[in-house]
């Protein structure tokens, strides 16, 4: 099955909870480093992530983002609408 938007931020979002460099979320999510790009720029537009000394950090408004997110994936599971 392939992932979407919200699956891929969710993704970058725990691998980057630590903090990480941009290769790791590279690696980690699975994805190359345009589409990397692509994504970590939308996820700090958002307020979702920060960068700090080339380290990638999950804001507390990213950690609320993927435990609502977990939620929501669990309820539609729950219910078979995936």
């Amino acid at each position: 099955m392939r992932r979407n938007n919200l699956d891929i931020y969710s993704d970058i979002l725990n691998i980057s909870a630590h903090g990480v460099k941009k290769t790791q979320i590279v690696y980690g999510a699975n994805l190359n480093f345009n589409i990397a790009k692509k994504h970590i720029d939308a996820l700090m537009e958002r307020g979702f992530i920060e960068e700090n000394a080339k380290f990638y950090f999950t804001t507390e408004r990213g950690k609320h983002f993927m435990e609502d997110y977990r939620q929501l994936k669990s309820m539609a599971v729950e219910v078979n609408l995936i």
